[in-house]
Formats: structure tokens, sequence, C-alpha cells
């Protein structure tokens, strides 16, 4: 056995150290996502409002919204949901994604708490949720009027999320928008 090979496990120690090292400081709810700057994946699901109703991405085209991912068996979903409130009644356009959840329990849950919601897609098996690769509740993407997805959250938007990672992006989007 030579010498070198005394060394291996020592190696792989050093590597192992640098790369968990090279993790610190990164921010444990900024996941990286492939469909940024693609297009918003195609659907067609039942409004959670109106079961006889099929809502499709055609049906938020031509605006700049946020969809966020939301269910009520999710307990963050309820620290954000008096924020969400506070954006649409300023004008932000929002359209919920009920993810794996119980219709009766869901239009409820907005009875009570508020809607915040243009209109919300009932995906009750997770077949949008899977194509946007959603982690779980709550998640937000930012969509831009062409329907290309420009920013996602996983976890819960409140005033600091809003105020440093959607606010400049969302204006900059709106007045593209108004531009055009």
């Amino acid at each position: 056995m030579s010498r070198l090979t005394l060394f291996i496990p020592l190696i792989l120690c050093v590597a192992l150290g640098g790369f968990l090292y090279s993790s610190l400081g990164k921010d444990p709810q900024e996941l990286p996502s492939a469909l940024i700057g693609e297009p918003f994946p195609e659907f067609a699901l039942e409004e959670l409002s109106d079961p006889q109703r099929q809502v499709t991405q055609a049906d938020f085209a031509g605006q700049v919204v946020l969809v966020n991912v939301w269910a009520t068996w999710c307990f963050a979903c309820r620290i954000e949901h008096t924020w969400l409130n506070d954006l649409a009644e300023n004008g932000v356009k929002i359209i919920g994604l009920n993810y794996k959840d119980d219709r009766a329990m869901a239009q409820e849950w907005l009875d009570q708490r508020g809607n915040p919601y243009q209109f919300s897609i009932f995906d009750s098996r997770g077949i949008l949720g899977i194509d946007l690769g959603v982690y779980g509740a709550p998640e937000t993407y930012l969509v831009d009027a062409e329907g290309i997805i420009r920013h996602r959250r996983v976890g819960v938007v409140d005033d600091r999320v809003w105020d440093n990672e959607f606010r400049d992006l969302y204006q900059k989007l709106m007045d593209t928008t108004h531009d055009q």
C-alpha cells in the first residue's frame, strides 16, 4: 500500500468540509427553479369556487400576476394570508393554486380569512404542482404578462420578502406592460 492511499480519507474529508462550508450563508428558502425564464406550464383544471368552470393559463394571460400555492393544511399559509389580502387590496393581482386540498374546507377557509385571489385553481391531485416543481405550500411565482415565470419564492411572503424580492421586479414588469 503506497503512502498516497493513506491520504485519501483526509482528501475526502477536506473536500466534504469545503462543500459544507460553501453552503453556509445560503438562504434555505432560496431554491432554484428550472422554470425561471420559462413559460408557465399549460394546464386545464377546475376553479375552486366553481367546479363547472375550467381555468387555464389563458385566464391570466396579458397580466402580471402572483401565483400563490396554498392549502388549508399549511400552517405557514395562515401566516402569509393577511399580507396577501393587503397586496390584493393594493391592486396586486393574485391567482391561487389550492394544492392537494379538500374543496369544501378550502372554500370555508377563504370565506373566514378573506379571499385575495382573482380565482383559485383547484389542484386536488397536485398535477400542476408537479409541473411547477412545487415542494409544498406556500410557494409564490411571479408571472409576467407574456406568461413567463420571473421569480419563485418557497415559503411565506410577508412585507420583508415583498420588499426584498418582489416589489421592484413586480413594478418593473408592470411598467413594461403599461408601456406596450
